[in-house]
């Protein structure tokens, strides 16, 4: 044990200072915190750190609106045709399950070219494949979930994509299951430990330990 030893040869004043600093060596010698929570803890802020109350900001600067939508202008004609073929197409796929999907074709920011509902009509463009309502398959998160979900729609998985996707690329879900160990999948198929399906496409294990 350390004990702070107050110089008392420096007048009242010091002499006060100094008996404060040993009061203050002494309470953080008997703090049961970690000497680092002790440092923080003891730190003095050089000024006032400034705070930002987003409920008072908003309290004190917003508008209440009581009226009704009358002044949002209609849809136009353009946007009712657009939206009378969509909802065609959305029709056709409920009755379908999947409208359409490319099996050979893994999605990507580039893999297709553009798609148009009706290009003429258009004003604001781009879909996430080359048609409305066509799906993409995404094996990068899970190869098992692609071809889970293709063969309930009746499509049949793409030979060289699950050859890729099992042999030479490795998902990400396959990546992340492989950090855990023998004992902690048996766990898992044991359900001692429950979590997401292994195929969900999301690349881990969420742990539930009720």
């Amino acid at each position: 044990m350390c004990r702070v030893q107050p110089r008392m040869l420096l007048g009242a004043a010091g002499s006060t200072r100094a008996l404060s600093a040993a009061a203050e060596a002494a309470r953080l010698e008997e703090s049961p915190l970690p000497p680092i929570a002790r440092s923080s803890q003891s730190a003095k802020s050089p000024s006032p750190v400034p705070t930002i109350d987003v409920a008072k900001f908003i309290a004190e600067n917003f508008t209440a609106y009581q009226g009704d939508a009358s002044f949002l202008a209609t849809a136009t004609p353009r946007t009712q045709r657009l939206w009378s073929e969509l909802e065609h197409l959305i029709h056709k796929e409920q009755e379908k399950g999947v409208l359409d999907v490319d099996p050979s074709k893994p999605s990507t920011i580039t893999a297709f070219g553009p798609g148009y509902i009706d290009q003429a009509l258009e004003k604001i463009v781009g879909l996430q494949t080359d048609a409305p309502l066509k799906r993409a398959i995404k094996p990068l998160g899970g190869i098992n979930m692609v071809k889970a979900a293709l063969e309930a729609y009746g499509y049949t998985p793409d030979p060289h994509v699950e050859e890729l996707y099992t042999k030479v690329r490795k998902t990400h879900n396959s990546g992340v299951f492989d950090t855990y160990t023998a004992e902690m999948r048996a766990a898992r198929k044991a359900s001692l430990l429950t979590g997401l399906p292994d195929g969900y496409g999301r690349g881990r294990i969420i742990g539930d330990y009720r």
